[in-house]
């Protein structure tokens, strides 16, 4: 390929690289079993509710250990390329490397927004079975709709902000541990702490989300909690595809 090479071209390639893994389908095949086994639990133990958004909040509650599985998921992809050897070949065919780090960050972001919709309805339906509530579930509903969809936002842009960790550091494991670190262990920690200010740090890291709530920090409603990933996401990939452009291999 060539500088030239249209960037349906380089997006088809990407997704030939992300399907050719099998580690791709290995974190796919997790991912979608934590967030139903969880979610249909969730769901099984939160026996009545007083909405139907609340029912549906406690069915997506496994999408919190799920996303882990994302962020490996989109580190492996930022970095593996690099681990294997193969990224010297890679900008042989794209010289411009940050047009091949979008291609690469918009396919597994698509693959992780469908990997979620498709288990996010799963978990919709498992509210609708197994909790009783006043009126019922309706997947119609914008109270039900509204939490999936923030989801599927969700996912991608953790996947995101997972690809820009990987080909920042170049390495599976920094960016898995400095992912975890953000999105995970570092939130809770100063939200315990109790004092305003690691209250507040907690609020700007991109914390795991579960529909319009947080999970294990507290940022405020679903809105902040979206603006927050989406700035990490955002910011993290422009600094890596900067370094990128400027880094020797």
């Amino acid at each position: 390929m060539s500088a030239a090479v249209p960037f349906g071209a380089v997006l088809r390639s990407e997704w030939t690289k992300l399907r050719s893994l099998r580690s791709t389908w290995w974190c796919a095949a997790g991912y979608v079993v934590v967030v139903l086994t969880f979610g249909w639990l969730g769901a099984a133990v939160t026996d009545q509710a007083p909405s139907a958004d609340f029912a549906v909040a406690a069915a997506l509650t496994g999408f919190g250990f799920g996303q882990l599985v994302l962020v490996v998921l989109g580190v492996l992809t930022g970095a593996t390329e690099f681990a294997a050897g193969t990224a010297v070949a890679s900008f042989a065919g794209v010289p411009r490397r940050s047009r091949l780090l979008l291609a690469k960050t918009a396919v597994v972001a698509g693959f992780a927004a469908l990997l979620t919709a498709v288990p996010a309805v799963g978990c919709a339906i498992a509210a609708r079975i197994l909790t009783v509530v006043p009126g019922g579930v309706s997947l119609t509903d914008p109270g039900v709709l509204r939490p999936l969809a923030v989801q599927v936002a969700v996912a991608a842009l953790v996947v995101v902000l997972a690809v820009a960790l990987g080909a920042l550091v170049r390495s599976t494991a920094g960016g898995v541990g400095i992912g975890m670190v953000l999105v995970l262990v570092a939130p809770p920690l100063l939200a315990a702490d109790g004092r305003r200010l690691t209250r507040q740090l907690s609020e700007i890291l991109p914390a795991l989300r579960v529909g319009e709530d947080a999970f294990l920090a507290g940022a405020h409603g679903w809105t902040a909690g979206l603006a927050v990933a989406g700035a990490w996401a955002a910011g993290a990939w422009l600094v890596s595809a900067a370094l990128l452009e400027h880094r020797d291999v």
